[in-house]
C-alpha cells in the first residue's frame, strides 16, 4: 500500500484520513512509538511511518507550522476578533461599573432619608 501525505488546506495529512503530520508528532515528540500511534488514531504502522517520514523531510517547515499552531490554541480567537471582544468587555465593565456606582448611591441616599 502507497501511502500519501495530501494537502487539503489544513496543511499535511495522510491520504485518506484527516489526521494531519501534526497530530502525529503530537505523539511522536512525546516519545510514543509508531505502533501506539498507529493503534490510538486507528492508522496502519505505514501510514504513521508514512507521516514521520514526511515530518523527517520537512522538519523545519513542519515544526514551525506546528508551532504557530501551538500559538494559535493559545488564543480563544482570531485577533481581530479578540480585539472586538475585548473592546465590548472593556464597554460593559465601564457600563456595569457606572450602574453599580448608582445603584450604590441611591442606596446611600436611602439610608440617608433622601
Amino acid at each position: 500500500m502507497d501511502v500519501k501525505i495530501i494537502d487539503r488546506g489544513r496543511g499535511p495529512e495522510i491520504a485518506g484520513t484527516r489526521i494531519t503530520v501534526y497530530d502525529i508528532w503530537d505523539y511522536a515528540r512525546h516519545g510514543h512509538h509508531h505502533t501506539y500511534i498507529a493503534a490510538l488514531l486507528n492508522l496502519s504502522s505505514m501510514q504513521v511511518q508514512a507521516a514521520l517520514d514526511y515530518i523527517e523531510a520537512h522538519k523545519d517547515e513542519v515544526l514551525a507550522d506546528y508551532q504557530r499552531i501551538l500559538e494559535r490554541a493559545k488564543e480563544p480567537y482570531p485577533p481581530d476578533v479578540q480585539a472586538k471582544v475585548d473592546a465590548i468587555r472593556a464597554k460593559y465593565k465601564d457600563l456595569w461599573a457606572d450602574r453599580r456606582k448608582k445603584a450604590q448611591e441611591d442606596a446611600n441616599a436611602c439610608d440617608h432619608g433622601g
